[in-house]
């Protein structure tokens, strides 16, 4: 059987723009640091199932 995989960019909580991030749907992601080189912020996130959950952690600098 003969089967394409399918990948997905992850978008930028912060901006939505595509980042240079790509996950497959058996990825997971815990305390990932993703950064956006279009408003160049980092941010920790979470993919599980191809769903992100933003880590909000006050008082812990990704940068």
């Amino acid at each position: 059987m003969d089967k394409k995989k399918e990948e997905h960019w992850i978008h930028c909580p912060i901006c939505r723009a595509k980042t240079h991030t790509k996950v497959d749907p058996d990825t997971v992601l815990l305390n990932f640091p993703l950064y956006c080189p279009k408003c160049k912020r980092s941010i920790r996130i979470g993919v599980i199932n191809l769903k992100m959950v933003v880590n909000d952690e006050p008082g812990k600098n990704v940068d």
